[in-house]
């Protein structure tokens, strides 16, 4: 069955903050989202379109505000011939098999439909969307795709999984795996793992194992950042238990900066300019002195739309990754317009973080 999230009020469209946490709720407790539509709540359209979501055999969740959520109520007994109910205190459709509060579940010719109700400042109600596929998710690293999905395809008919490999960047591909039963795919990713020794990663979300096993040797990471302008830094600080191995990062757009907070040279500027390899080598090792942390990583590049040069476009990023015992520095060419150079940019750095010290995250 397919999966299809439908937002329905203006406040879906403009509050992008609340979009977007209802959004991760919902990624988070389902499966792949086949298809995501937004309907003004004086949209004419609404009621023919949820009539035929409701006859297409699929899964639906209607995502709602308190104004509209009796409306809708209205317009799914409409298309399915039933009338509303009082429960707790709200109207809902009377043939709705599950109820909690601010959510509903319905049952019709063979489509299951959840309709949650949420409006600012308030905790997303409880998915009562029954999922039935198990699903996990890997990650790997310096693995070319062909070859990966080949050694993949080997093993999944053994433990009957399917997967897709998805690149995130170069050299750092996803792969999202499901089944019937978890512990098909557990023997698939430790079978997988012994393949791939010092190149997988079972997590869903790097940032979270990254937390996890700095905390587990105590270690901490601190980061330098310019172009990325703390997107590097918020990957990390938006997750749980961050301020355990976070000591903080230095934003240094300026050159000044860059010399005042964290000690690169005068002549490293002007002989090389701020976007070089000397630079960001300067700034992971300003940062690390100013920090102690056990890993610095730094980042300083041409985000765009402008202010490329021929010697370095737009999008040209160098970066760098340092231990206490060793350092690498790379350069780089991303393409896109500023924000998706920017999460390219951070990215690439937490790749380079979990490569430098292999024996750590691996």
């Amino acid at each position: 069955m397919k999966l299809h999230l439908i937002f329905i009020g203006n406040k879906f469209i403009y509050n992008v903050a609340l979009k977007e946490y209802v959004l991760r709720q919902i990624e988070n407790n389902n499966d792949f989202i086949n298809s995501v539509t937004y309907f003004k709540s004086s949209d004419n359209s609404l009621f023919l379109y949820i009539e035929e979501r409701l006859n297409s055999q699929d899964k639906i969740i209607i995502i709602t505000n308190k104004k509209n959520f009796s409306t809708i109520g209205k317009l799914i007994c409409t298309a399915t011939s039933d009338n509303q109910v009082l429960r707790e205190g709200r109207l809902i459709p009377q043939k709705a098999t599950l109820f909690e509060e601010r959510s509903y579940l319905l049952e019709y010719n063979d489509s299951v439909v959840n309709v949650l109700q949420i409006d600012e400042n308030e905790e997303m109600p409880t998915l009562l969307m029954p999922s039935k596929e198990t699903k996990a998710s890997i990650h790997v690293f310096e693995e070319d795709r062909d070859t990966l999905v080949n050694i993949l395809s080997s093993i999944s008919q053994t433990f009957e999984v399917s997967f897709v490999a998805t690149q995130i960047i170069d050299g750092w591909l996803r792969v999202d795996i499901s089944s019937n039963r978890y512990g098909n795919i557990s023997k698939f990713i430790h079978t997988a793992k012994k393949l791939l020794p010092k190149k997988l990663i079972a997590s869903s979300d790097i940032v979270p194992y990254i937390i996890e096993k700095l905390s587990s040797v105590s270690k901490k990471v601190s980061f330098a950042e310019s172009c990325t302008g703390g997107l590097l830094t918020y990957y990390f600080t938006k997750h749980n238990g961050a301020s355990v191995i976070l000591d903080g990062s230095l934003v240094t757009y300026s050159n000044a900066l860059k010399e005042n907070w964290l000690a690169v040279e005068h002549n490293t500027l002007i002989k090389n300019g701020a976007v070089s390899a000397n630079v960001v080598l300067e700034m992971s090792e300003g940062a690390m002195n100013v920090s102690n942390a056990d890993y610095t990583l730094s980042v300083s590049g041409i985000a765009g739309d402008s202010g490329g040069t021929d010697e370095k476009p737009v999008g040209t990023v160098y970066i760098s990754a340092r231990t206490k015992e060793t350092h690498i520095e790379k350069h780089l060419h991303f393409h896109g317009d500023r924000n998706y150079v920017q999460h390219q940019s951070a990215l690439y750095a937490i790749k380079m973080l979990l490569l430098i010290e292999k024996e750590t995250f691996f």
